[in-house]
């Protein structure tokens, strides 16, 4: 379900968030960019393979392993596996039919 949320996503740089099971966007025209759709709809798969806690957790563990190696905040959070998928894949809007299970684990 995608929701528009301005309030939330108001002062940051963020277009998109997905939090199963909702893909939350900053403006409503997002809601027909199919690129950012599809980005969060890797998450959305992500999560479900990994039962949303292991999701979570290895989410920040892997910011927080790169934010102390790069001394970056976005340079750690481009590093993590996820968004490596995610960015790698966004622009394939028929990757989810294809993808194999936990293939975030190639950018590892």
């Amino acid at each position: 379900m995608i929701i528009v949320c301005q309030i939330f996503l108001k002062n940051t740089k963020i277009n998109g968030i997905t939090l199963y099971p909702f893909i939350f966007i900053k403006n409503p025209e997002d809601k027909r960019n199919s690129i950012l759709i599809n980005h969060e709809k890797i998450h959305l798969r992500q999560q479900l393979e990994l039962l949303l806690i292991f999701f979570y957790v290895m989410y920040i563990a892997e910011y927080y392993y790169h934010f102390f190696r790069l001394k970056n905040a976005h340079l750690a959070y481009r590093a993590i596996s996820f968004e490596r998928e995610a960015y790698a894949m966004e622009h394939d809007l028929n990757y989810l039919k294809k993808r194999k299970f936990w293939s975030f684990r190639k950018y590892l």
